[in-house]
């Protein structure tokens, strides 16, 4: 079973929304009928500039039976603006005419339609032509899920869900670059869990890893919304967070640290008091990518020189260092 992006699910005849644009009231009458003794949702209009605007919104139906002949736009015209625009969820369209030479037959499927239906048609004929339209929206479905889920999985990390350290990495290069063109100041918290292998150690890697995303779950929950988290490896942990010149990085990431000290996380085996220590870089405008993530592994280092729990940061405004006390 596939969930289609407008909330509706396909398998089989499961029903899905189409949209029938016929100007003979009484082949669209029974079109509608048919379509919803099966339990299929229905859309109509009776002519082809109605049905192109439906065929470009948003939660557009996927499956469209189009006459040829039509007032303000022919089915034809229809399909090639349908066929023009960029989509990853294009519609299946039947074509419905009376004409039935084989030059009319190569015309309507070169021109996009991706199935042909005579005037008269037969319901049972409907049917099955329905049914090859709903499978390869099935197809369509799983195909991009399966694309999404790919592009997901080489971009997070399975652990904890958030950004792994090529994505977080790539993020900090946009926003190195943006902050440049802005004027703006953009400071990074390289973060990690005091005495972590002590937690292994001791309670096991489950346990370890409970931990690991209970600080995920923090951070991202903590983090203004258009700041970024991600996992650099192991116990690391990368904040990047841009801000006003003048604005002082370090109450930020220290807020984070005090938020964490005073959260015990809870784990299979309790909740454990965990810390950690963070290392701020705030960049120059001419700061490369290496150069920020050096100087925030140097403000770790001594974070974790001075005793652990502790914020240390690297590039700011003295003031900005006035307070690394627990």
């Amino acid at each position: 079973m596939t969930q289609c992006r407008n909330g509706m699910t396909t398998r089989g005849n499961t029903p899905v929304r189409i949209l029938i644009a016929e100007d003979d009231l009484t082949s669209r009458t029974l079109l509608v009928s048919l379509l919803e003794k099966a339990g299929h949702e229905v859309i109509e209009t009776r002519d082809g500039m109605e049905a192109w605007r439906i065929l470009q919104m948003p939660d557009a139906p996927r499956l469209a039976i189009l006459d040829w002949m039509m007032p303000e736009m022919d089915g034809i015209e229809v399909v090639r603006r349908v066929r023009a625009t960029d989509t990853e969820l294009p519609a299946f369209i039947i074509m419905l005419t009376c004409r039935d030479t084989k030059t009319d037959l190569i015309h309507a499927l070169d021109s996009g339609a991706d199935d042909y239906l005579i005037k008269p048609f037969d319901a049972g004929e409907l049917r099955a032509r329905m049914g090859v339209g709903i499978r390869i929206i099935q197809l369509q479905d799983a195909l991009l899920q399966s694309r999404e889920d790919m592009a997901y999985q080489a971009t997070h990390d399975p652990l904890t869900g958030l950004p792994n350290r090529r994505a977080i990495l790539e993020r900090l290069e946009r926003e190195r670059e943006r902050c440049a063109r802005n004027g703006e100041t953009l400071a990074i918290g390289m973060c990690d869990v005091d005495r972590f292998k002590a937690i292994n150690d001791t309670y096991g890697h489950q346990t370890g890893d409970e931990v690991l995303c209970g600080i995920s779950r923090m951070l991202r929950e903590s983090v203004r919304s258009y700041d970024a988290v991600g996992r650099l490896g192991g116990e690391e942990f990368l904040i990047i967070a841009a801000m006003p010149t003048g604005a002082r990085p370090y109450q930020l990431f220290d807020m984070l640290r005090r938020q964490l000290h005073q959260t015990p996380i809870v784990t299979r085996v309790g909740a454990l008091p965990v810390t950690i220590s963070i290392g701020v870089c705030v960049t120059a405008r001419d700061s490369s990518l290496t150069e920020m993530l050096a100087l925030a592994d140097e403000a770790l280092y001594e974070a974790k020189s001075q005793g652990r729990n502790r914020t240390v940061c690297k590039g700011g405004a003295p003031e900005n260092l006035d307070d690394t006390s627990p």
